[in-house]
């Protein structure tokens, strides 16, 4: 594909989608929701292994939303977690791609959804039928394999160095690169030590498909292992392998601030996909009601988010096909109103 496509090819894809794009929302609150027992160190991942049939029931919750970008379950699936679990590293990578099979599957399952209703002449989606797609590969922080909460803290210790993190991640980023998938969504960076060893991989490895990092942050200043947001994001932009920098995972009233702040430092596409505002405990493994928000309030900052600079916008944990469907629509809304 070359380093010219790979930095061009998500802002052809915002062209192609009117300006904007809409990437899904939680996915391992949306498994539960269906049945599924995450109390695991595989987390949302477990599901590749016990029920991928729920995984393709939630992607198409968030394509009949209005998601133009699928994120794959493959946030906490890791080959040494696997391994952990007695899955061989073979099997290991068959899950990795798997996890991005599965989303595919979904996406060909609503395409050929609504060529059928085209075709017996329903009028069943308008718009939402004929947009394009694109399936991300999740790539979760050494934090998530830990399991301990620590990708909300990037307090990994002085043990773990740029070296440690680039093995760590090494051949996960290879098979999923040659998995399908349009692009690779590195989500929850909790630090600029992780940020610069993606980046290194990336140029390493020579990766042929683009990436986008997203960092977390529990302030308008800094990700949440103290580093500048100004520093991390400046990794990103100098990388010619990352097609788009943003937020994830990060209550909604941070956001604006931080788009305002990445775009200081670069030109490249903004992706954004805060949590409901809730407080996750590492040590409980659950989701505090603190200052959680309702699907309308989330939404309410939709408009700003778009009009600071962001393009491609959506949820993070403990938000729903709901939330997703309200972004859709607001965009949707916005964008003819530009017209």
């Amino acid at each position: 594909m070359g380093i010219a496509s790979v930095g061009c090819s998500i802002s052809d894809f915002l062209d192609k989608s009117g300006g904007y794009a809409v990437v899904d929302g939680g996915l391992a609150t949306e498994l539960e929701r269906h049945g599924a027992d995450l109390n695991d160190p595989l987390w949302s991942a477990k599901c590749l292994i016990s029920s991928p049939q729920l995984i393709t029931k939630v992607h198409l919750d968030y394509l009949d939303a209005g998601a133009s970008i699928l994120i794959s379950a493959s946030y906490q699936a890791t080959l040494q977690g696997f391994e952990a679990k007695g899955i061989s590293r073979g099997q290991g990578e068959a899950l990795l791609r798997r996890s991005v099979e599965v989303a595919c599957e979904a996406r060909d399952i609503y395409n050929r959804r609504y060529r059928e209703c085209a075709r017996d002449g329903v009028a069943n989606g308008g718009d939402l039928a004929t947009r394009p797609i694109l399936v991300a590969a999740s790539v979760g922080s050494y934090g998530a394999y830990l399991a301990d909460g620590s990708e909300y803290s990037g307090n990994y210790g002085e043990s773990v160095t740029l070296e440690t993190l680039k093995d760590f991640h090494r051949r996960r980023v290879q098979v999923l690169a040659e998995s399908g998938a349009d692009l690779i969504a590195f989500e929850t960076i909790p630090n600029k030590l992780e940020a610069t060893a993606y980046a290194e991989l990336l140029e390493e490895e020579d990766i042929n498909i683009p990436a986008w990092f997203s960092f977390a942050s529990n302030d308008v200043v800094n990700v949440v292992g103290g580093d500048s947001i100004l520093d991390c994001a400046s990794v990103a932009d100098s990388c010619d392998y990352v097609a788009a920098v943003g937020i994830n995972c990060t209550p909604p009233r941070y956001i604006h601030g931080l788009i305002v702040s990445i775009g200081k430092v670069t030109s490249k596409p903004i992706v954004i996909y805060p949590n409901s505002g809730e407080a996750y405990d590492g040590l409980r493994k659950e989701w505090v009601k603190s200052t959680g928000i309702e699907d309308e309030d989330f939404v309410s900052y939709v408009g700003k988010w778009h009009d600071a600079g962001a393009s491609l916008i959506g949820g993070c944990c403990r938000t729903t096909p709901n939330t997703i469907r309200a972004i859709s629509a607001t965009l949707s809304t916005k964008s003819s109103r530009s017209l």
